[in-house]
Order: C-alpha cells, then structure tokens, then sequence
C-alpha cells in the first residue's frame, strides 16, 4: 500500500469565507467612493440649475422692471406690466428631491435676489446651501 491518501478537490470553509470577507471589503470600498462621487455630482448638477436660473430671472426683471416675486412668476404670468414670458419651463425639483428657493430681494444679495438649494441635508441656512451668492 501507498501512503498517499486520495484528497477530493476543492476549497475550505476556511478559503470560502476568507474570499467572502474579501469581497465584502472590496464592495464596502466601493460603495463608499460611489457615495461621495453621487454626492459631488448632485452637488455641481444644483450649482449649475441655480447659475442657469439667472437667466430668466434677469429677463423677466428687464421686461417688468421688478424681480419676480416668486420663481413660478417665470412660467406663469403674475399679472405684471410687461410680462412677455414664459421665460422658462417650471422648474423640476433640485438634485436633492427638493423645491429650489427663491427671496427677492435676497438676503445675501440685497440688491436682487437670492436663488439656492438646500443641498445634501435638506435643511435651509446651513452651510451646504448652494445659492448664487
């Protein structure tokens, strides 16, 4: 007789769950890179629709002489002297899931207005509004 012993192919338990812990990591990694870049392009597509807001906003200001008084003013005739719109199409909701927010005049522009989302935690006047000021 040999003393070799016949061995049936295959893994451990101990292999298994080593590459199961493995794969985990490598999925948690990625998840978590897909997290912050989700988040810097929902980021820079908000700070895009608040620059293209100004726009229509000046439009409607050089034909009525005024600001609107409110950012659906720019689709939907208010009534004003002058108004020759719409100047845009109604407004889908911020990257966020949120309506954008609109003061005339402005807080941070006193002059004319303020326009900005409430940006990644939903809350208005906290630091990650993302306005035109």
């Amino acid at each position: 007789m040999s003393g070799t012993r016949n061995r049936r192919g295959g893994f451990t338990l101990m292999e298994v769950l080593l590459v199961l812990v493995i794969l985990v990591v490598l999925g948690s990694l990625s998840v978590s890179i897909l997290t912050g870049t989700r988040r810097k392009a929902n980021i820079d597509a908000a700070r895009a629709q608040v620059t293209q807001l100004k726009t229509p906003i000046d439009l409607y200001e050089q034909a009525t002489g005024q600001y609107p008084a409110q950012l659906d003013n720019l689709w939907s005739n208010p009534g004003a002297n002058g108004w020759s719109g719409p100047y845009c199409e109604p407004l889908k909701l911020d990257p966020f899931g949120n309506q954008y927010n609109y003061q005339s005049p402005g807080t941070h522009n006193p002059q004319s207005y303020d326009v900005w989302s409430n940006g990644p935690d939903m809350q208005s006047g906290t630091e990650d509004d993302i306005g035109n000021w």
